[in-house]
C-alpha cells in the first residue's frame, strides 16, 4: 500500500540522507546551536511548529488557515501540484505576513487520490508512472527520476507559487525525496537561488556527508513529530513531553493538521495514519491552550523560518 512510505517517513529521511554519503565529503560542522550562530542568548529554546501539506485538500486548509491566524503553528509549506493550491493561493495573497514555504513535491502517495507535475508532462516524463501521476513514494521518485527534470518541476512548483501572490519564506522537501546524492544539490542550489532557507535538520547521521555543498545554510538543530507509535489517547501528552524535553537550539516541530469530515476522509481512504483522524489530533493539540501553557512552562518561543532569515542577515 502507498501509505507504508508516509509511515516511514523518518526512517526514510534519514536512509536517504545516509546514502547521499557517498556522493560528498564530509566538513566540520560548525560549533554550537543555530541560535548560537544567529546571535540569541546562550540557552535560548526556539520551535516552529510547521504544518505540512497546505493545499492537499480544502479541510487541510482550513484548519492550517485557522492555526496560523491564532499563531498556533508558526510556519507552514504548500505542494502547489494539489488541487486545493488555488484556495491557498488566493488565502496566501491575503496573508503575505503569514511563514508559507514550498513544499517541493514529486511524489502522489494516496491510493484513490492523486495529482501530476505543474510543468508539462512531456518536458518532466520521468516524474511520472504509467497512470501520468507522480510517483508514489520516495523510494520509486528516487529510482526513476532525472535530476534535470526534478529541477525543472521544482522550478515550476515555485514560480507558480510566487506569480499566484505567495511570499515564499522557505523550501522544504515532501516525503524526503531531495535528500538524495542526485537531487540534494538542486535542492541547496534552489534555496541560494530564491534567496529562501531550506529546512536541514543538524542530525550528524542525516547531515554531516552533505555539508560540503553547505555554505551560510542554515541547519535546524533538531526535528520531529508525532508517528505511529503515538496512541490515540496520549497524543496531547506525546505533544506536551517533547516540549518539555526541548534542547537550547532551533527545533522544527512537524504536524498534520486537518478536520475530520467527509471529503478528509474520502481523500485519506487509508484510514490511521497521517489520515483524516490524525490530522484533527494534530489540529485540536495545536490548539490547545493546555499546549500553548506548556511552551510557556518550558520557556519556549515560537518562530517562523523569516523570523530565522531576517536574524541570519542581520548577524552576517
Amino acid at each position: 500500500m502507498k501509505l507504508t512510505k508516509k509511515l516511514s517517513l523518518l526512517a526514510l529521511v534519514l536512509a536517504l540522507a545516509l546514502a547521499a554519503a557517498s556522493a560528498f565529503q564530509g566538513a566540520p560542522q560548525k560549533a554550537g546551536t543555530l541560535t548560537d550562530r544567529l546571535g540569541y542568548p546562550v540557552g535560548t529554546k526556539l520551535l516552529i511548529i510547521h504544518a505540512d501539506d497546505l493545499g492537499v485538500a480544502h479541510s487541510v486548509n482550513q484548519a492550517t488557515f485557522q492555526a496560523l491566524d491564532k499563531g498556533s503553528v508558526s510556519s507552514a509549506s504548500i505542494m502547489v501540484p494539489c488541487p486545493w493550491f488555488p484556495e491557498v493561493a488566493a488565502w496566501a495573497k491575503e496573508h503575505q505576513d503569514k511563514d508559507l514555504g514550498i513544499h517541493l513535491t514529486l511524489t502522489s502517495e494516496w491510493q484513490a487520490y492523486e495529482w501530476g507535475p505543474v510543468a508539462p508532462v512531456d518536458q518532466v516524463k520521468s516524474l511520472v508512472d504509467a497512470t501520468g501521476f507522480l510517483w508514489d513514494g520516495a523510494q520509486e521518485a528516487a529510482s526513476n527520476i532525472k535530476p534535470e527534470e526534478a529541477e525543472r518541476e521544482a522550478r515550476a512548483q515555485i514560480e507558480r507559487a510566487r506569480k499566484a501572490g505567495v511570499n515564499i519564506t522557505h523550501l522544504d522537501s515532501h516525503m524526503g525525496t531531495f535528500f538524495t546524492p542526485q537531487l540534494f544539490p538542486i535542492y541547496v542550489k534552489l534555496g541560494r537561488e530564491y534567496q529562501v532557507p531550506i529546512f536541514l535538520p543538524r542530525d550528524p547521521r542525516a547531515t554531516a556527508a552533505m555539508l560540503q555543498l553547505l555554505k551560510d545554510e542554515m541547519l535546524v538543530d533538531a526535528w520531529g513529530m508525532a508517528s505511529t507509535a503515538v496512541s490515540a489517547d496520549n497524543w496531547a501528552g506525546f505533544y506536551e513531553k517533547y516540549i518539555s524535553a526541548l534542547k537550547p537550539g532551533v527545533t522544527v516541530m512537524i504536524v498534520h493538521l486537518g478536520l475530520d469530515e467527509s471529503e478528509l476522509r474520502g481523500v485519506m481512504t487509508e484510514k490511521a495514519p497521517f489520515g483524516s483522524a490524525w490530522r484533527q489530533r494534530d489540529f485540536d493539540v495545536m490548539s490547545s491552550p493546555r499546549f500553548r501553557d506548556a511552551l510557556k512552562q518550558y520557556n519556549v518561543q515560537l518562530v517562523g523560518w523569516k523570523d530565522l532569515a531576517a536574524k541570519s542577515k542581520v548577524t552576517r
